[in-house]
Parts: C-alpha cells; structure tokens; sequence
C-alpha cells in the first residue's frame, strides 16, 4: 500500500471516530481504513453536541453555497489538504410537462465538476486520501466515478488506475485518461473489475477505492442531503427519487438526515426514499420485495443506465435500511421507459436527464399512476450526470443553401 507519514499536528474539525455500519465497533479516526473487520463499511463519526454549541444554523446559511460550507460536518482536518475544482450548491429544476406535476423537482448534479454527483464522493475521499499520506489509487468504475477520482487525484499528485467494463461510454473512457489516469477496458462488468483492484490490493500495489470501501465517499455524497434541507427551508421534500448502484448517496444523505436532526436543524420527519434501479440490473429491487436484508448478486446485468448497473453492492443492508425505515421502495424501471422520460424531459421541459436520472422520472411516473404518491406531495428526483455524456438520437435534417428553401415548411 504506497503510503507516507508526512502529516501535521493541526486539528480543525469534529470527528470523533470511525464505526462499523454493522456491528458498531469503533475504530481511530486519522487512521488508513477500508472495510470494517467484518467486512462491511465504516461511518464517520462527529461530536454533534460540539457542532450545535460552536456553529449555530444561521451561520451556515450565511456562507458562500458551495459544498464546504458544510465542513464541520465533513471529515478533512487540515485545510491544506482540501482539494476543489468548485463543488457548487446544485439547483432544483421544475419539470411540471415531462412529470405531470409542479411539486416535481430535478437537483441537476450534472453542474458539478466532471459532470457527475460522483464529484460530491471523489473530492472527500481523494482530500482525506491526502491527509493519510496515500500516494496511489486504484478504482473500479462504470465511468462517472473514474472521471472524477482522475480529477481529483491528478490535482493533489496521488498516482491513479482505473478499471472500466469495456463497455462503458467512450467519453467516459477518454475523460479519465485525458485527466491524467491510467484507464483499462475489462472484458467484465464492475464487480469484476473490482476483483482486480482487490488483488492488487493484496499485493500492496495500491489503495483500494471501491465503493464504499473507504469511509469518506458517504461523507461527500452526504452534502447533497444537506443541500436539500437548506434548499426546502429547513424541512424535507416528501419524496425523493434516487438512482441506486451503489447506493452512495442513498445512505450518505440518510446519515446526514440523522444529524442535521441530532443538531435540532430539522424535525424527525423524513423524505419516503425510493431506491430506483434498472430492470436489467435490480438485486437492491429483489431483495426488497423478498424482503432480504442482503442482495444477492445480479446474473447478466445489461441497461442503458450503465451508472446503475451495479450487481451486487456492499452496502446493500444499508440501503434497504433506509428505504424502509423511511417507507419508501425499491423500484425496478425497464430501459424503454427509461429513455421515454430522458426524451420527455428533453423534448417539454428542456432538460436534458443522463439516462440513470431518466430512471428516477420513469419511476416517479409509474409510482403516480400506482398511487404511491400524490402529485401534491414535493418530490426530488436526482439526475446524476449531464445529459451531454451521453448518446443522443442523430439530427441530420440538412439544407442545401443553393437551391430553393420554402421557408414555410421548416
């Protein structure tokens, strides 16, 4: 594991210590971690008691509305060791032709760096990566996730490969390699991939940055749950519509829900937190409806929405968790509608959906007709990416300036 000790005194935030999202041993912060001893992911830990005395609410609604006005509540001791390309608050956009309601609202993270909400993730955990003193990385990826980590790491120095299905979309590909990576197509899909990070991990090549493997990618994907409380006031949407692989940000803004509470912020009440998946890769799906505590892996998985198109997760107990502590579901959306609503939201409201948030629309859309929700309630759907990443529909309609143009027609 390429590591080296140059790490200051300073301390500059409220974390206490790291625990295990499964047995609730605890573990040293300031400390190289990946997995817990069970095998499962490790929680940051703060001392909110300390946060709500020293930092009161109205302080940081006063601050600039980038994601490190939240950092008493992130986990980055130094502030030399934050690493930014500018992590902007991320706007809610109505989309009431394509949903069919004007309570319906898209947080686009496609206005991040790199195009992705993976840049919430990647900048947390590739800053603390830095104050530990890792000096190489190495990650799975269906795309989005590599993009960013590339950014990041080449920003600070740390040495980065990745490893892609072959499959996955060429801008993807030729993004984290243009940002400074090392990138290899896999004849696989991510879990296999991710196998090979595991080995060379075994031979201390380098540090694993599989999701959910190190403790940090939650505390960046967290920000987009305290984005929304300060964005709907101090209250919660009714609703919220996320596109689950692994589940990330899912179980980051659960987290941060729990704490914006324990800091007395908002109430207890809770968005109902829909887990949406792809009918060609649903195991989160499965299990919820088996009602498993545990998925079993995806055999085959295929869809459009490759972002989510993750066969097994490693925290999977954690999202069906709070899926039903918060009675949501988890729901399962074919590709055709999934390129129904990225076409919909394009053609009537303007917004262009990268297919994994299409899924949250098809979802939305399917969960209106069943009676899950009501159009009056205040849902959020997630769009995870510029729809620019993606393949679009061919426009070849042509005019020939030379000859007769009947105007009237066009």
């Amino acid at each position: 594991m390429m590591i080296n000790s140059n790490l200051t005194a300073e301390r500059a935030t409220f974390v206490t210590h790291l625990e295990c999202s499964m047995t609730g041993e605890r573990y040293q912060a300031d400390t190289l971690h990946g997995l817990s001893r069970v095998g499962r992911p490790l929680l940051v830990r703060y001392d909110l008691d300390a946060v709500k005395a020293a930092i009161p609410k109205a302080m940081i609604a006063a601050r600039a509305t980038d994601l490190w006005r939240w950092r008493e509540l992130l986990p980055v001791r130094h502030t030399a060791n934050i690493v930014s390309l500018g992590e902007i608050e991320t706007p809610l956009i109505p989309i009431p032709r394509s949903s069919g309601s004007p309570n319906v609202l898209v947080k686009d993270e496609g206005r991040l760096p790199t195009g992705s909400f993976k840049a919430r993730g990647l900048v947390m955990a590739v800053a603390m990566a830095k104050e530990l003193g890792v000096t190489r990385i190495a990650m799975p990826t269906n795309g989005n996730a590599g993009a960013a980590l590339a950014a990041y790491a080449t920003r600070c120095g740390i040495e980065t490969i990745v490893f892609c299905p072959d499959d996955t979309p060429e801008i993807n590909v030729r993004e984290i390699q243009a940002q400074g990576a090392r990138v290899y197509r896999v004849n696989g899909l991510i879990d296999d991939c991710g196998a090979i990070v595991g080995r060379g991990v075994a031979e201390g090549r380098w540090f694993d940055f599989s999701t959910l493997k190190e403790p940090y990618r939650i505390e960046g994907k967290k920000t987009m749950g305290l984005e929304l409380a300060v964005q709907f006031g101090w209250k919660l949407p009714d609703a919220i519509f996320y596109p689950t692989g692994g589940g990330t940000g899912l179980i980051g803004m659960w987290k941060a829900f729990d704490e914006l509470e324990q800091l007395g912020w908002i109430g207890p009440e809770r968005p109902r937190m829909y887990a949406v998946q792809a009918s060609g890769c649903a195991p989160i799906v499965r299990a919820f409806e088996a009602g498993e505590e545990h998925a079993e892996r995806w055999e085959d998985a295929a869809t459009v929405a490759a972002g989510i198109r993750v066969p097994r997760a490693v925290g999977d107990f954690l999202i069906l968790r709070a899926v039903r502590e918060s009675g949501g579901k988890a729901l399962g959306v074919g590709d055709p509608a999934i390129l129904k609503a990225v076409d919909d939201c394009a053609k009537k409201d303007g917004l262009l959906l990268c297919p994994e948030g299409g899924a949250t629309l098809a979802a939305y859309k399917e969960a209106l007709r069943s009676g899950e929700v009501d159009e009056d309630e205040r849902v959020v759907l997630f769009n995870c990416a510029t729809g620019l990443k993606y393949p679009m529909p061919e426009a070849n309609a042509a005019l020939d300036r030379f000859g007769e143009i009947d105007l009237a027609t066009l």
